[in-house]
């Protein structure tokens, strides 16, 4: 048993209330459970509780057995004084606040087939824990708890946009540089592209936008892939010496080149190439988040970043090794991953931060707009019949199981909810 699950049964009120005598010999009866607390002190506050025939409004405090009050040091802290009524699972011992005074305790019964359920669900090692439950489940309830989980995805994204605007006094424009720098790293290389971006400045960058091989030369050399003087092709060379003079007039500081990885990613989001194509994007994209404000529609978003590596690049991944001969021009599918995770998540907190609900709203259309992601994560989910038709519901998808599923945190979930409460008849 887990406290956790106590909360959950108080929570929702699975427990059995006809039958709640305190250890004082009271009848206890709840009127109202009180609000869930997730910071410091009792479990649960306002709640109403008739003990006796006196109603008291107060807090509720839970334990797995009542001399956890003890051992959390209850009796002496005085943030518990207001606590009404002490809900255990097991009673070995009465317990008293600062004053003294007894705290009336209960001993908290539900139908055990509830934590049952619950106990199968978080064990399961493989795979996803409700699997063999899931067409049990109302699609409605899965259609409204993913709805909400894109939500949640989006505030998770902005918190860390929310932090670079405070850092950058709110530069818009290089706030959503770095971010979409941090984009093209395609998960494995976001840390190193978001701390090259963070390097070197867009103000910079701006100076050179006319000259596409000054703009590729800072870049690759910040990131580090300038430092070693070895001849590998006349236009390396080229970059290299660019970029020495550059540093020197710019006192730039270059990031350790052994922070990107290259290892079991496929050419095509090798570093290398991926910052040459954002190379591309920098020196023919002045004011691009005030660009993006301006756009109604998923088609002239994907305009925006659908651009191509310098001619170099046309038959290479990195400068070393030549690759056959074909244009590496920004894929659809990598235009969708830099919407998902760049573009929309600032439309939406630009929207939030000047309480333009119509931006928002915008955000949310074309993330609607964009087809479903193709992952391992989406496939797993569509194997056990849940079908995203679009990014909004991959998005949920990819919320649900990075966040609920891989945690085990069924209890928080509206899909974990309903399985285990249909065991007793129960919803919530």
């Amino acid at each position: 048993m887990t406290e956790d699950f106590l909360h959950f049964i108080w929570k929702y009120g699975l427990f059995e209330r006809s039958s709640m005598i305190s250890d004082t010999g009271e009848i206890v009866k709840v009127i109202s459970l009180g609000e869930y607390n997730t910071d410091s002190g009792p479990d649960f506050l306002n709640a109403r509780i008739i003990i006796g025939n006196t109603t008291w409004a107060g807090n509720v405090e839970i334990h797995l057995q009542s001399n956890d009050w003890i051992n959390h040091k209850h009796q002496a802290d005085k943030a518990y004084d207001n606590v009404v009524l002490h809900v255990v699972y097991h009673y070995n011992q009465p317990v008293i606040r600062t004053s003294g005074e007894v705290v009336p305790t209960v001993e908290l019964k539900f139908d055990n087939s509830l934590y049952g359920t619950y106990c199968n669900m978080v064990s399961e090692k493989k795979g996803l824990p409700c699997a063999n439950k899931l067409n049990t489940v109302d699609p409605l309830i899965i259609e409204v708890w993913l709805n909400s989980l894109v939500i949640e995805r989006l505030q998770q994204k902005t918190r860390h946009i929310s932090g670079l605007l405070a850092l950058y006094k709110n530069n818009w424009e290089e706030v959503f540089y770095i971010c979409l720098a941090r984009t093209f790293g395609f998960g494995l290389n976001a840390v190193p592209f978001e701390m090259t971006a963070r390097s070197l400045p867009l103000s910079t960058l701006a100076r050179h936008r006319g000259n596409t091989k000054q703009i590729e030369a800072l870049l690759m050399g910040q990131a580090g892939f300038l430092d070693e003087a070895l001849i590998f092709h006349p236009y390396y060379e080229e970059l290299r010496n660019e970029y020495i003079h550059l540093k020197n007039m710019y006192k730039l500081k270059t990031i350790d080149v052994h922070l990107w990885k290259f290892l079991r990613i496929r050419p095509v989001n090798f570093p290398t190439l991926r910052l040459a194509q954002f190379a591309a994007l920098v020196q023919h994209s002045e004011g691009l988040f005030s660009k993006v404000l301006s756009c109604h529609n998923i088609q002239e978003i994907n305009a925006l970043f659908e651009v191509n590596a310098s001619e170099f690049w046309n038959n290479h991944y990195t400068f070393d090794n030549v690759s056959p001969l074909t244009v590496k021009k920004v894929g659809n599918e990598a235009v969708h991953t830099i919407v998902i995770n760049a573009v929309i998540p600032l439309l939406f907190i630009y929207g939030q931060m000047t309480a333009n609900e119509n931006l928002k709203d915008r955000a949310l259309a074309w993330l609607n707009s964009i087809p479903a992601e193709r992952n391992r994560i989406v496939n797993l989910w569509e194997a056990i019949g849940i079908n995203p038709v679009s990014a909004f519901f991959s998005q949920g998808i990819l919320q649900l199981n990075n966040m609920y599923c891989n945690r085990k945190h069924c209890l928080s979930c509206s899909i974990g909810m309903q399985i285990i409460t249909a065991t007793s008849g129960k919803n919530v």
